[in-house]
């Protein structure tokens, strides 16, 4: 099982990965007030068609596009450019600029994009005089009725006097989002059904936006979205602030329109192929290569989780039961470049992906799914809150988040507990007499940890640690130093598995006394 998506090459140099899904297309009515009657556009808006048609039954939504853009292969649909003199609000004093996407490929159902201005909403009309389709040969009669199978918005994000991608809505409902001397990496979707559940996967899909028309000196960006799916449809508001770290906050009411097996909340899309701590197959000059190497929990306890992220060998999903989390996020930890040496896809350059919860969410779990994956082409991780408790069909879910994607990690790391800065996996080893390390058949695990709570600590200081191994393991050995580069400690441990076919459960953290001085390191050793 793997999760895969088309659209990625547009955020990578190289290679694509496919999200589809089937989906309906809506019709909104245009809804339109005079100024003097103070017309205000709000959540409620699109809550009100949610709520209504999660009473309805799901009406299949039908493909319009010819057959050589729904045949064509990728590197023909990247042929077909949007022309930036027909950019939204090209003309206007503001730093937001809306690009569109062209049907073609998987995205084969159109989108439906409005404005909201302060008399109304008004459609953003396709026209295919917006579009470069090179020397592409077709029927141009055939694409007049057509539409957008999404948009992104553009922003000067790193020079004042040049427009970056800023964020892009495309395929079912995903997202993704930079900030400064950021590339793109993970994906945020608005809602995740059954993910690695034994009947598969439903991918809800945003059938509509409205976006707000930015005022000049406006610096963040509002879209809303309607979602829609077989069993679930939603209303998001999504404010988009962009800068060093862009966030996107989210005001979303969710609809059931039938029961479902798994609801998730927030879900965070990543990648991981390899890294120190589960290391290439294959030798290759690359150290690493992932969008994210780690699943991060604040949990309302105050607890802080560090999980190191595996590509292993089948299916695995891993359960954090929590009540009212704070936050959770895929991170990608450590960018400098020789931890990469990519110079084409500059892993060393995605950001992570943090989900800060802004009210309480009550008992459920952050679940995360590992896929089993052979390249860097498929998106193979999956991470989201699911609720102890669904609502009942006709009442909404109503959620608010906001996610941070960025590069300064440690900024939002709880500054008096130190974090894991990496983890390495080797063989375990004994020093002898004679000085010549032997292996003595276990399995070590180098963790660094790092932080404030440790470099302010001398460096004779002893450090005590909290460690647990399950039942299908033996810790056979642990040692911790103090980290003359760092400032902070390492710590080594060498366990034993005992059933190679069960996956092993360890959990590691620094103490002083019963004072934690680190955040927890759990960690899974995947079933071969």
């Amino acid at each position: 099982m793997e999760i895969t998506s088309a659209m990625n090459s547009l955020f990578r140099t190289r290679k694509a990965r496919v999200h589809t899904t089937a989906a309906s297309t809506l019709l909104a009515s245009v809804l339109m007030a005079g100024a003097s009657q103070g017309w205000a556009f709000s959540l409620d808006d699109v809550a009100a068609r949610a709520e209504k048609l999660a009473g309805q039954e799901f009406a299949m939504p039908q493909s319009n596009l010819p057959p050589v853009f729904r045949e064509m292969k990728y590197a023909d649909y990247q042929r077909i450019r949007f022309r930036e003199d027909h950019a939204h609000w090209v003309d206007e004093p503001t730093p937001f600029k809306l690009f569109f996407y062209h049907q073609g490929m998987h995205f084969d159902v159109p989108v439906k994009i409005n404005e909201i201005t302060a008399n109304g909403v008004r459609p953003i009309e396709y026209n295919p005089e917006m579009f470069d389709f090179s020397n592409l040969q077709f029927d141009k009669a055939a694409t007049k009725d057509l539409g957008f199978a999404g948009f992104k918005v553009l922003y000067p994000l790193n020079k004042p006097d040049k427009n970056d991608e800023l964020i892009t809505f495309l395929g079912a409902s995903y997202l993704r989002a930079l900030g400064k001397d950021q590339w793109y990496g993970l994906s945020l979707r608005g809602l995740a059904i059954d993910t690695a559940m034994p009947a598969g996967e439903e991918f809800p899909r945003f059938s509509e936006f409205w976006v707000e028309h930015p005022a000049p000196d406006r610096r963040n960006l509002v879209i809303y979205a309607l979602l829609d799916s077989p069993r679930a449809t939603g209303a998001y508001r999504m404010v988009v602030t962009p800068g060093k770290d862009t966030s996107v906050e989210v005001h979303a009411k969710v609809y059931l329109r039938a029961p479902v097996g798994k609801l998730g909340i927030a879900p965070l899309t990543s990648m991981f192929l390899y890294g120190p701590n589960d290391p290439a197959a294959e030798v290759n000059y690359r150290p690493a290569i992932h969008d994210s190497n780690g699943l991060a929990i604040h949990a309302g306890n105050g607890e802080w989780i560090w999980r190191p992220l595996n590509n292993p060998r089948h299916l695995s999903v891993s359960t954090f039961t929590i009540e009212n989390p704070k936050g959770f996020g895929l991170m990608q930890r450590g960018h400098d470049f020789s931890q990469y040496e990519d110079l084409e896809d500059r892993y060393d350059l995605r950001p992570s992906g943090w989900v800060e919860i802004l009210d309480d969410w009550g008992k459920g779990k952050v679940e995360l799914v590992e896929i089993p994956t052979r390249d860097e082409t498929n998106d193979n991780i999956v991470a989201f809150w699911t609720p102890e408790q669904l609502p009942e069909r006709g009442e909404a879910l109503e959620l608010r988040y906001r996610v941070h994607f960025t590069i300064d990690e440690a900024a939002l790391h709880h500054g008096e507990l130190a974090w894991v800065q990496q983890t390495r996996r080797s063989t375990g080893e004994v020093k002898q007499a004679n000085l010549i390390r032997e292996p003595d058949g276990s399995v070590a695990y180098v963790i660094d940890f790092q932080g404030p709570a440790l470099s302010e600590l001398p460096p004779e200081t002893p450090v005590q640690t909290a460690i647990s191994v399950g039942d299908n393991g033996e810790l056979v050995g642990q040692e911790v130093h103090y980290h003359p580069v760092t400032q902070g400690r390492r710590l080594t441990l060498r366990v034993r598995v005992k059933d190679p076919a069960r996956p092993l459960e360890m959990r590691a953290a620094l103490m002083d006394g019963e004072r934690a001085l680190s955040e927890t390191w759990s960690y899974q050793v995947p079933a071969q």
